[in-house]
């Protein structure tokens, strides 16, 4: 069976009620599809309107259903009447074998009627009817495509609009405004893509206690040339590492391997020649693990290009956000991290630690500069599967176009 892209749009109220990270964790694990694209966006009125109009005329839905998810696109993916701010809305894309009905599957009924908690309408939608059997309250946290068709127009109409109405979306109206208001860069590391689990959406869950929004999203693969860009500035605190504790750990070395003590003059000139080779080691360590590849094996044309491990970026916008994010991490030790903090439950050691989180508004703004967090990753795979369908529309458009001229 050949492999589809299918969509999950992720609703304003189930972002605005932090349900984003137990959404994607069950998606991944309970469908086994592969994750490999995400994007915020802030629905602008004109595109709010036409994925109303698709919606409503879907195959695949009764006219109940239909009628009910357009009218909740308007209600909720437009902007706010009063402020005329957007909402915010997130696209996730998954790729595999019958992935629209996996999907689907896992979405679960338009209507939930089971409260079962087996999908994630069961779960976080709700439907409510009065008394006369007329819908009271409906929320159905997420929208996806029942069909084929559905998929491949819904993800043209957002590829339209992506540049447009996709990236940050800090003008959102549930995203704080203030003097001490900031962004901060959380990166999901390769160890939490290793295989399809939980671990991408958890993690997610638990940052959602900091009471930020996410504002920009984008899933992908760090070339060799982002991470030594990205973690250049490690090679400095490796140096000064090795400095305060390589002479300690090289006299015991000594000490176990040949039996003698190792007179501290000598240590102060071995140590400053020893530092910088230690830190181009574990620099080297580091960037293979984040993209799969050594950097001393790729010359310099090959690195922009050299990518194979998996990331996940988040930026989180809202009061103090860098301190409230990197206390919710924990220590960069797995070991020395508080219990409850995502390193100490997800971590392993200090470079497979789970997630990566900026340590200044400064820092965050040079690390999203180099990861490309705004990045439009969406229309690239949608152009992958529909491209020659869009330039079939675009040739009948212009002989159209001709014949009535």
């Amino acid at each position: 069976m050949a492999k589809e892209l299918a969509f999950v749009l992720i609703n304003p109220y189930s972002l605005a009620k932090s349900r984003t990270g137990g959404i994607i964790a069950r998606y991944i694990a309970r469908t086994q599809l592969d994750f490999v694209a995400a994007r915020m966006f802030h629905p602008s009125r004109q595109l709010s309107h036409e994925y109303a109009a698709l919606v409503g005329a879907a195959d695949g839905k009764n006219k109940k259903a239909r009628d009910l998810l357009a009218d909740y696109v308007l209600r909720s993916y437009s902007p706010d009447i009063k402020s005329d701010r957007p909402r915010r809305v997130m696209l996730l894309l998954f790729e595999g074998e019958n992935a629209i009905q996996r999907i689907a599957d896992v979405t679960g009924d338009v209507t939930p009627n089971t409260g079962t908690g087996q999908t994630i309408r069961d779960t976080f939608g709700d439907y409510v009817l009065n008394d006369n059997d007329e819908t009271q309250y409906f929320e159905p946290a997420v929208l996806v495509a029942d069909s084929r068709q559905e998929a491949s127009d819904t993800l043209q109409l957002w590829a339209k609009f992506s540049k447009m109405d996709g990236g940050f979306v800090s003008t959102a109206t549930d995203v704080p405004r203030g003097e001490n208001v900031h962004r901060t860069l959380v990166l999901l590391k390769p160890d939490n893509f290793q295989f399809r689990s939980l671990r991408p959406g958890n993690i997610i869950d638990v940052l959602s206690r900091s009471g930020l929004r996410i504002v920009a999203t984008n899933k992908f693969k760090m070339t060799v040339a982002q991470a030594e860009a990205f973690y250049g500035p490690v090679r400095e605190v490796l140096t000064d590492l090795f400095s305060k504790i390589g002479g300690q750990r090289l006299v015991k070395a000594l000490k176990n391997e040949f039996g003698f003590e190792t007179p501290e003059a000598v240590l102060d000139k071995i140590c400053p020649e020893l530092a910088p080779l230690f830190a181009a080691g574990q620099f080297e360590n580091i960037v293979e693990f984040m993209t799969g590849y050594k950097p001393a094996e790729c010359s310099q044309e090959e690195k922009a290009g050299r990518a194979r491990e998996e990331c996940l970026a988040l930026v989180y916008e809202g009061p103090d956000a860098v301190n409230t994010i990197r206390e919710i991490l924990g220590a960069t030790d797995p070991s020395k991290a508080d219990p409850g903090s995502i390193r100490k439950e997800f971590g392993s050691d200090v470079m497979v630690n789970a997630a990566h989180a900026s340590d200044s508004p400064e820092n965050a703004i040079r690390e999203m500069g180099i990861v490309n967090v705004d990045d439009d990753g969406i229309s690239e795979w949608v152009e992958m599967y529909y491209g020659k369908m869009l330039s079939r529309m675009k040739a009948k458009l212009s002989h159209r176009a001709g014949a009535t001229e």
